[in-house]
């Protein structure tokens, strides 16, 4: 299905709506590249390759790097790029708003994310929140930090828990250390959380990972599994790293705008809210 000029529209409005939100609230709008050199190693998200550079599945990096210079409180509405994506909740090239708050955490972004829902979504009640430990524990029958398991983990997380998350709005919180990404830990609990509407996952929050000799080693680890399964192995950004220690405190969240949009307006394939590619 394709976009009509009545949907695009609505995308249009949304997207002001957005923007509204954050210059009221004192943060600054920026750009950075969209072409890169060194995306974050993760398994199983691919950057597609741009000449001697890849197209980013995420401006993170980017993003913290102004932290690091002296910015603090920031938003990027732009396009971002997956390899090998596609189906109705999926495009190999979507948009993403991401923003990120020095002297915060994990807690104060999903107020932020609270407020933005608010006011995109004013009839619905407020975001529940619940722990992926209570919901492993529920609804898959055991409890991952007890017998950690990666492929066990991801596989009940799409199979047994999301299909049974509440159809209103969910913070799902606290991930196991294991599945910290680029997540601060607590204990053996990851300051983490995904954001789900109507058992649609929209977002992915972090409190920032600051300490840059952990952050190499983990992006250490994802490079070995990335090689393991035969993906492609991209260098370590070391500027970033090097500058990662002048943050201090920071959080930040990563949202799906073209899904956010599909939800807003009623659809249930975002190929209804975007322009042909």
């Amino acid at each position: 299905m394709k976009a009509t000029p009545d949907s695009l529209r609505q995308r249009a409005a949304i997207v002001r709506q957005i923007r509204a939100f954050f210059d009221a609230r004192g943060f600054d709008e920026v750009s950075t590249p969209v072409r890169i050199s060194s995306p974050a190693p993760e398994p199983h998200i691919d950057c597609p390759r741009s000449g001697e550079a890849f197209l980013r599945a995420s401006p993170e990096l980017q993003m913290k790097k102004l932290l690091a210079g002296g910015m603090d409180r920031i938003y990027q509405i732009g396009p971002c790029f997956r390899e090998g994506e596609r189906g109705s909740r999926h495009s190999p090239e979507f948009t993403m708003i991401e923003w990120y708050r020095l002297g915060a955490d994990y807690l104060d972004i999903a107020n932020d994310m609270s407020a933005l829902f608010a006011a995109l979504a004013p009839g619905e009640i407020a975001p529940l929140r619940m722990t992926v430990r209570e919901a492993y524990l529920r609804w898959a029958g055991w409890d991952p930090w007890l017998e950690w398991d990666q492929n066990r983990f991801d596989f009940d997380m799409a199979q047994k828990i999301e299909p049974m998350l509440p159809n209103g709005a969910v913070f799902l919180m606290d991930y196991p250390r294991e599945a910290a990404s680029l997540a601060k830990t607590r204990g053996d609990v990851a300051e983490r959380w995904e954001f789900y509407w109507k058992g649609v996952e929209l977002a992915n929050c972090f409190s920032e990972l600051c300490d840059a000799d952990e952050q190499r080693r983990r992006f250490e680890t994802a490079r070995e599994e990335r090689r393991a399964i035969g993906e492609a192995d991209y260098p370590v950004d070391e500027e970033f790293l090097s500058v990662l220690p002048r943050i201090g405190k920071a959080s930040g969240v990563a949202l799906g705008v073209d899904r956010l949009v599909m939800l807003l307006c009623g659809e249930h394939e975002i190929s209804t809210v975007m322009s042909a590619q």
